[in-house]
């Protein structure tokens, strides 16, 4: 099958399962899993993988902290365990249950994720020394919820997810993704390249530009800058028809979703990302 290849420079029969973490909380998960292995493991299904790098990207947008993407991992994995909820308790909803009677926006603003947590990390911004705080009690002075101890029991696996999404972590993010491509060539890349600008803003921290076989190329100046765009690309490959993608000498391939080395000719190097879709 011919590859739309998107250059990346530098930086979903399904059946219900249940996933334990390693504190025994379970989280309910469907179809096959993401593997983030960071000094730890945590699994998630696509869709809360791919709330969690949304989560992340828009934190590292905001030039948050690594601890604030922690904090906001935690808030989301016990308020709606990464799902984006169109109900709960009273009129909240979204990934943060966030309620518009409480002022954070209209029901269709909080069901955008990418409201939903830059909201949740301009509240967490204001809280005087929160980088101090532990995960449940700075999650507490946002949320105000009945339950303030509850996030506390979410600290480690937010932990791993944010060493992995904010690309301290090589070839930490692993998804299997099998089946026909919900979306191939030019789709898919255009897919790609929307996601990137609303998780990262228009203007990337590093500079886009889109290619007329329907690639793109991100130019980034970091290995750790790489793997934040290569560990969201795996995260949301399901939905967008990504085939592989190349960083360093590692290469992720969807139906195995593992990364995997590569020949000196395959590799890329540190300076780029190389991605291709189904064509």
């Amino acid at each position: 099958m011919a590859l739309a290849i998107i250059a990346l420079v530098g930086a979903l029969g399904v059946f219900v399962v249940v996933r334990t973490f390693s504190n025994g909380i379970k989280l309910p998960k469907i179809g096959p899993e993401c593997t983030v292995r960071a000094d730890g493991e945590v699994t998630l299904d696509y869709v809360q993988m791919a709330n969690a790098a949304t989560i992340t990207a828009v934190g590292l947008r905001r030039g948050m902290p690594e601890r604030a993407v922690v904090i906001a991992l935690a808030t989301a994995l016990q308020e709606s365990k990464l799902e984006n909820l169109d109900d709960g308790d009273r009129d909240s909803v979204g990934l943060f249950q966030q309620r518009p009677s409480q002022g954070w926006g209209t029901i269709e603003q909080i069901k955008d994720p990418r409201y939903a947590a830059d909201k949740f990390y301009a509240s967490l911004k204001k809280v005087k020394g929160y980088q101090k705080m532990r995960v449940t009690d700075a999650a507490q002075k946002v949320q105000r919820s009945a339950y303030p101890n509850a996030y506390e029991k979410w600290a480690d696996e937010s932990t791993v997810l944010a060493k992995a999404l904010t690309g301290r972590a090589t070839g930490a993010v692993e998804c299997s993704v099998t089946g026909s491509p919900v979306l191939r060539g030019a789709a898919a890349a255009a897919a790609l390249m929307d996601g990137l600008r609303l998780d990262w803003g228009k203007g990337l921290p590093e500079s886009a530009t889109a290619k007329q076989d329907g690639g793109l190329t991100v130019q980034v100046t970091s290995a750790n800058s790489g793997w934040r765009y290569a560990h969201w690309l795996v995260a949301h490959a399901s939905a967008t028809g990504l085939e592989r993608v190349r960083f360093g000498d590692l290469e992720w391939h969807a139906p195995d979703g593992k990364w995997q080395a590569v020949t000196a000719e395959g590799a890329v190097g540190t300076g780029r990302v190389v991605a291709e879709v189904f064509n």
